[in-house]
């Protein structure tokens, strides 16, 4: 008993306090827990036997236990106390023990802790425990950290670190192995600052840290991602002289290869060769799946090669990680191919392996060839899970072929697996997508029919499926439902419907929603308030937006970016620039930082009021820091800078091109318009040309630069073939473009072509702008032409009203006539 210690009293004496050595420690009364009433007394059992036989029968196996403890023989008094556990408490058998033999007491004491916590019985053990430490019975450590280690491996966390502070501060010397599990509760229960304050007090306590230790910590701050401070602690380690094993290494590989750091990855696994330290299979389908992970599928067959080298047979498993690789890659005919070739090695095909392939398959449509691979794979004698089926079902629901779908269903029931509420949310999510509410509804009454009960994600998919639909009644009908169902709406089942709500523009209602969730007890998360902000904004009722803001405030809930974001697009729409900003700089006030978004709506802000040294200076200052532009950064920005001229315009659009930012349609049509406004018909037709061979399809915007161009070479017949072809393509001519042909021809003394135009105009039911009638009534008027004229005059005044088209002294003159 010299390895042991003294359990702690139920009070300690006032100067124990002065025991406490060590600094990560609280008090023991934070940890203390309470002990149990009074010990139970034993308690008849339940069987049809004499009660007085049976507490004989008890009473004889203590005294062979005293016997066997007395002449130390422990090993069989264990055997016979384990024989005793089933049908006796320990809790019993202690109190009897206590009763019957008390100079043998800490000897049984410690004899029963250890076996209740060898035999997994942490709760039990923890019992005995306390009717130790009531009757302060000598503790022996081995038992102790034999009931620590249960604790760890139930899950205990929490009370296996309490009981390590109990003691520790109270100064009981403990080995390295009760810190040990002290570090493995703390790394489980994911506080890392906890378990490496545990190693600090270890050195300056001077007791050397072990591998186990050292293992457990670095494993932790692999699994946060900390992989440069899981290497400090390596190093450390090595300084120290404490062996790193093969776990040690796996670890530090897999973290590095987690982490993207392929290369650092692999010269842990040259220093793990150098150190003589024997890989293990898990060390080379770690480093696969880095490398797959990392889309270097070329460095995979290095892998393999290497790994068959220790004499390691690629299992299911790695195969896996390989399928996996090349579906990320887009390459799935490469895991086809290695799929025969595994098949034909006659690797055995286990269904995780198999989920992977298929899902790969789907991903990229090939949903029919996953399902010849399915059937091979069954025929050789693989039994098919749910997963798998569920995932061939979700592939031919992806591609809309719903036949197929449904047809796998029965399948899978064939197999005897029945269809869970996966299976049917997926079919039921496709139909939804589609806007085929019936059939949504149809299969959740299907569903019931099967015996399996709808859940909160199914009422979810209907609530947004005929909330896209804009059937709102059915959307309050399936919340009230979901309650007489017994399944409580959450955040998403309202968030869906605030969401369909505010994007119909039907805000009042989304308010009533978001009141509604709070009586039900739902608390609104920052996304539902994000939608009710940028519902408002999106509707120009900024007050409005800003009262949520506050209110989402007052409620305990942190604004996001996308909170700030949405409240500046909607303030620079309204030109409230000065605000915008003020509130783009509270954001990293709130430790948040501005994104592209943010700096996106400030510059489209100010190139609607065409400021463009505003414009410039905002994105010098989001290159500044760090923030890669956008495609949806140049439209605005490239918009005010042709109002500068050619020079600027050309500058910005080198910059994005040197960013391999491809130009879409708006960027073209800016580029476009702002050299047919200086006249530089070349590029216009240069850049038309281009952007036709890029694929992107011109638009009535683009046409109308083009025709602005070419009326300016003063090539009226190129205009014709320009407008015919537009209207070709399906763009159909509105008031814009026919005002451009209208003022063209008129430019060019092509009154006639001016007037067909006009009555082309007035049979698709446009009208002309001021600036084009006056023009074309002062052309006619100028040769003579008084008849189409006063025709036009005329029209104007019933369409319009006269008043409104006499702007200039010859129109005045025209209707004096």
């Amino acid at each position: 008993m010299a390895n042991g210690f003294p359990l702690l009293p139920k009070k300690l004496p006032a100067n124990s306090l002065n025991k406490l050595r060590n600094p990560f420690c609280k008090s023991l009364c934070s940890h203390h827990v309470e002990p149990p009433p009074n010990p139970p007394q034993p308690t008849a059992e339940p069987t049809t036997a004499d009660p007085h036989d049976q507490t004989h029968c008890r009473h004889e196996q203590v005294r062979k236990l005293r016997i066997l403890l007395q002449n130390n023989r422990t090993d069989t008094a264990r055997r016979l106390l384990k024989s005793l556990l089933p049908s006796s408490s320990p809790c019993d058998l202690f109190s009897l023990f206590s009763l019957s033999s008390p100079s043998l007491k800490t000897t049984f004491s410690n004899l029963l802790l250890s076996l209740c916590a060898d035999s997994n019985l942490p709760d039990q053990a923890t019992d005995v425990y306390q009717l130790m430490k009531n009757d302060n019975v000598y503790l022996d450590l081995s038992s102790f950290n034999a009931y620590l280690e249960s604790l760890v491996r139930s899950g205990q966390y929490q009370k296996t670190l309490d009981l390590f502070n109990e003691v520790v501060c109270c100064g009981i010397r403990v080995d390295k192995f009760t810190y040990g599990k002290a570090v493995q509760a703390a790394v489980k229960m994911g506080d890392l600052e906890r378990g490496m304050g545990i190693l600090t007090d270890m050195k300056r306590l001077g007791v050397r840290a072990n591998g186990f230790v050292y293992n457990m910590l670095i494993g932790g701050l692999c699994k946060e991602k900390r992989v440069e401070d899981a290497r400090k602690l390596f190093d450390e380690m090595i300084r120290k002289r404490v062996a790193a094993n093969r776990v040690t290494y796996n670890t530090l590989i897999d973290g590095y290869c987690k982490a993207g750091d392929l290369e650092e990855a692999f010269r842990v696994r040259v220093r793990m060769k150098e150190e003589n330290v024997e890989p293990s299979i898990v060390t080379f389908n770690t480093l696969l799946s880095g490398v797959c992970r990392g889309k270097r599928m070329e460095e995979v067959t290095r892998v393999l090669e290497e790994m068959k080298s220790y004499g390691f047979v690629p299992d299911g498993f790695t195969y896996s990680i390989i399928f996996d690789g090349h579906s990320r890659c887009g390459n799935v005919e490469a895991a086809v191919d290695m799929f025969d070739e595994v098949v034909q090695k006659g690797v055995q095909i286990n269904g995780y392996t198999c989920s992977i392939l298929l899902n790969g398959l789907c991903k990229e449509g090939k949903v029919d060839k996953a399902e010849e691979i399915l059937r091979k794979l069954i025929e050789n004698g693989l039994v098919p899970t749910e997963v798998i089926y569920n995932t061939i079902v979700n592939g031919y629901c992806r591609a809309g072929e719903m036949d197929k779908a449904l047809s796998t269903v029965e399948q899978m029931e064939i197999h005897g697996l029945k269809p869970s509420c996966i299976t049917f949310n997926m079919l039921i999510s496709k139909f939804c997508d589609s806007g085929d509410m019936v059939e949504a509804a149809e299969w959740v009454k299907k569903m019931a029919g099967r015996g399996v009960a709808p859940d909160s994600q199914t009422y979810n998919i209907l609530i947004d499926g005929f909330g896209r639909s804009c059937q709102f009644e059915s959307c309050f009908q399936i919340l009230e439902e979901m309650e007489s169902n017994g399944v409580k709406p959450n955040v998403v089942s309202y968030g869906s419907l605030v969401n369909r709500l505010c994007k119909d523009g039907r805000l009042l209602e989304a308010e009533i929603t978001l009141r509604d969730m709070i009586n039900r007890g739902v608390l609104p998360n920052a996304q539902i308030y994000n939608m009710l902000i940028d519902g408002h904004c999106t509707a120009g009722k900024i007050k409005d937006a800003f009262r949520f803001f506050d209110e989402m405030k007052t409620s305990g809930i942190v604004p996001t970016v996308v909170t700030h974001n949405s409240l500046i697009h909607g303030l620079c729409k309204k030109g409230r620039l000065v605000e915008a900003e003020e509130l783009a700089l509270q954001i990293e006030s709130e430790g948040l930082k501005p994104d592209v978004i943010t700096y996106n709506s400030l510059l489209s802000g100010y190139s609607d009021l065409q400021n463009t040294e505003k414009a410039m200076e905002l994105y010098e200052s989001m290159k500044n820091a760090g923030i890669k532009p956008t495609l949806k950064t140049f439209h605005p920005l490239i918009s005010v800078c042709s109002k500068d001229g050619v020079v600027l315009m050309e500058k910005v659009v080198q910059e994005m091109l040197q960013m391999n930012l491809t130009p879409d349609r708006p960027i073209y049509n800016e580029c476009i318009h702002c050299y047919s406004k200086h006249g530089d018909v070349q590029k216009v037709l240069a850049l038309y040309e281009e952007m036709v061979d890029c694929g992107v399809q011109p638009d009535k915007m683009t046409y109308n630069s083009l025709i602005t161009a070419r009326f300016k070479e003063g090539k009226l017949q190129e205009v014709k073939v320009l407008f015919d072809e537009m209207k070709a393509r399906g763009l159909v001519p509105k008031a814009d473009t026919y005002s451009i042909l209208i003022k063209g021809h008129c430019d060019l003394n092509d009154c006639s072509g001016a007037y067909l135009l006009y009555r082309e105009m007035l049979e698709n039911g446009f009208l002309p702008d001021i600036s084009s009638c006056n023009e074309l009534v002062s052309g006619l008027r100028k040769q003579g032409r008084l008849k189409e004229t006063q025709l036009i005059l005329s029209e104007m005044s019933i369409t319009k009203g006269l008043d409104n088209w006499c702007t200039n002294e010859d129109l005045s003159a025209v209707a004096k006539m």
